[in-house]
């Protein structure tokens, strides 16, 4: 009387089109993510590995910490760098290849 019947809605023959609309937006959002994210950190890792594998010796550099200096040996997976003289000494320091940030140009490092 005062409740209503409530009758199962028929099945519709649903299409896999729908299913693909549904999976769409989050589809689209891992699309932008990798090419707004993921894409442009991995060609700055490849330019940064590329940088480290190009050391030489006389190569002037600045590490992460913020120390310019000039490479004076390189190894396997360290480097030597004068970072200053003292007394006509040179001060040098050893450091790891991936510490390296930016090589700067021939000249630029004068008090050394």
């Amino acid at each position: 009387m005062f409740i209503s019947n409530a009758y199962a809605q028929t099945a519709t023959a649903g299409s896999g089109l729908d299913s693909i609309m549904g999976l769409l937006p989050i589809i689209l959002m891992f699309v932008i993510l990798y090419f707004l994210m993921i894409r442009p950190q991995m060609k700055r890792a490849k330019e940064h590995r590329a940088l480290v594998e190009s050391l030489a010796k006389g190569d002037e550099i600045i590490v992460a910490s913020g120390i310019l200096g000039k490479v004076t040996a390189v190894k396997d997976q360290y480097i030597t760098v004068e970072v200053g003289n003292i007394d006509g000494k040179a001060v040098e320091i050893m450091i790891q290849k991936i510490a390296v940030q930016n090589v700067l140009p021939k000249g630029t490092i004068k008090a050394l």
